[in-house]
């Protein structure tokens, strides 16, 4: 594959880590953390004039860039810290009533079933979680329908069918990944959100792991509400995201915590001041977004798609060889990106208890320097690979042979 990468240099992470986890924590390059720590000494120099005078403008221009980006207007979008933020934004904005429902599925992100669950439980509505690629046996699925085993999901109308037949009259919001975090399927985001708009019900795309991996543009998706981590794939800093929210939706919008709500700089009101402000917040992850992208573009994005599926790829096919198992979904870029995710092998080690690590993980971890995740999805465990522009074929080989030797050895 013809693709000029980056050295290795151009990140800061140690020569003897093999880093596999980009998807969970993104690190970004030197130039981007060079770029925060620029703005972030501006704000240390004169901190009077640059809250009242400097930040509103340079906010104004890094979302300029990150609009265009993702097919967007900049008057739609607010920077935030994460996804989680985000997302926890929409739920504080969701009217909903005792015996509504908020529809999720099975391959959605823990935190994003919290954040629902709390927001339900206040006023009495509840989260409905539909199995992908499976067909529920009865007309009121609820959180504890759950259908253990491969989903094998083969085409996006499998997809589509299983989550709208949990669509009630109740339904007031459907919630869904770009990119499945515990799967690293790619799910049809476009076409459920089409599906969406025919029966009137708002859709909330959890998005974090979709931008720069996947070609985004949000016009074409037309979501109600976007939600997006930025120190993953893009790796811009971390503590930078964005909020999309269709503009009939603005008004509603309600922040997670208060403050000023208003104009430092006595610009005119407009529905981002409440965010924009929150106190003595350091801006500058958000405005060294400009340089996470400018360093992907020089490499050239669908390069850079081309080359971590490649390397997903590649893992996808020697790990399905090594545990005996199929992954989830098509071996096709249409449905996995730079991540990809394998079933362990039955019969393994497990976890001594939900929330700690994996003995296989930290195994690899401990024994090899191999910094990689074991996610879990109806009841799997799942050796999930992370690509970047630093990881190489040889490291994927390096990760294969760590693996044969844990599971012939202990």
């Amino acid at each position: 594959m013809n693709i000029k990468l980056p050295p290795r240099s151009a990140w800061s992470i140690p020569d003897d880590v093999i880093y596999f986890n980009h998807g969970s924590f993104g690190p970004a390059p030197r130039v981007v953390q060079e770029a925060r720590e620029e703005f972030s000494r501006r704000l240390e120099c004169q901190p009077m004039d640059f809250y009242l005078k400097q930040m509103e403008p340079a906010l104004d221009q890094a979302m300029s860039v990150l609009a265009k980006f993702v097919g967007a207007e900049p008057r739609d979008m607010v920077f935030v810290d994460n996804a989680t933020v985000a997302m926890n934004i929409v739920a504080e904005t969701a009217d909903l009533q005792a015996g509504d429902e908020v529809l999720l599925n099975d391959h959605e992100y823990g935190a994003v079933f919290r954040i629902w669950r709390r927001k339900c439980e206040r006023v009495g509505a509840r989260v409905v979680n539909a199995q992908l690629g499976a067909i529920q046996n009865d007309s009121t699925p609820s959180t504890a329908s759950v259908v253990f085993g491969p989903p094998r999901l083969s085409n996006a109308n499998e997809i589509c069918n299983s989550l709208f037949q949990a669509v009630t009259d109740r339904t007031k919001l459907i919630v869904v990944s770009h990119v499945a975090s515990p799967s690293a399927i790619v799910l049809p985001v476009t076409e459920i959100c089409r599906q969406a708009r025919e029966r009137g019900v708002p859709v909330c795309i959890d998005g974090p792991h979709a931008i720069a991996m996947r070609h985004v543009n949000l016009r074409e998706i037309d979501c109600d509400y976007y939600c997006a981590s930025l120190h993953k794939w893009l790796s811009a800093p971390f503590g930078s995201g964005f909020l999309y929210i269709k503009r009939k939706l603005q008004r509603n919008l309600q922040p997670h915590m208060t403050s000023w709500g208003r104009s430092l700089a006595g610009l005119p009101e407009r529905w981002q001041d409440q965010f924009n402000w929150l106190g003595t917040r350091d801006p500058a992850p958000f405005l060294a977004v400009p340089a996470a992208i400018e360093f992907l573009e020089q490499t050239g994005l669908e390069p850079f798609r081309q080359w971590t599926h490649h390397l997903a790829q590649s893992a996808r096919q020697q790990l399905e060889q090594l545990f005996g198992q199929t992954a989830w979904m098509p071996d096709s870029l249409d449905w996995y990106g730079s991540m990809v995710t394998v079933p362990l092998p039955i019969g393994g080690e497990k976890r001594a208890k939900p929330n700690s690590m994996h003995p296989l993980q930290q195994k690899l971890r401990e024994r090899f320097q191999i910094e990689i995740p074991i996610t879990e999805c109806r009841g799997q465990s799942l050796l999930r690979v992370s690509c970047h522009l630093y990881n190489t074929l040889e490291q994927i080989e390096y990760l294969i042979n760590a693996l044969k030797t844990v599971l012939t050895s202990g």
